[in-house]
């Protein structure tokens, strides 16, 4: 199976930027002039997983809430607090999810935690 999160956007160049230069996804590819709109894919090489964000001259209608929430797992309690600080110097607000359960600590089977 592979997977593919699709969301429409009016700024396709700061999504770009908050995408590689702070959570370090990686550019996959992208298109313009495809039914008016244009598109990046982004996410990590050989996985089966992208994000798409795409911009049209159709504005987007939804509106984002303490609800919407894309969750990356980190792999290390080390690499949780590195990028923290780097969110924090960066300008980016770090908030706890409206979800209780996103904001405890868990430990899967293979050891690997998450926040």
């Amino acid at each position: 199976m592979r997977f593919r999160y699709a969301r429409h956007t009016t700024d396709l160049a700061q999504i770009i930027k908050f995408y590689t230069d702070i959570v370090g996804l990686k550019m996959l590819g992208g298109f313009e002039g495809h039914s008016n709109y244009d598109g990046v894919f982004l996410g990590l090489e050989n996985v089966d997983w992208h994000l798409e964000f795409t911009v049209s001259p159709d504005k987007p209608e939804s509106t984002f809430d303490e609800d919407d929430a894309l969750v990356f797992y980190l792999s290390s309690m080390e690499e949780l607090a590195l990028k923290q600080n780097f969110l924090q110097q960066n300008g980016i607000e770090l908030i706890k999810p409206k979800n209780p359960p996103l904001g405890r600590e868990w430990v899967n089977d293979s050891g690997s935690r998450w926040i």
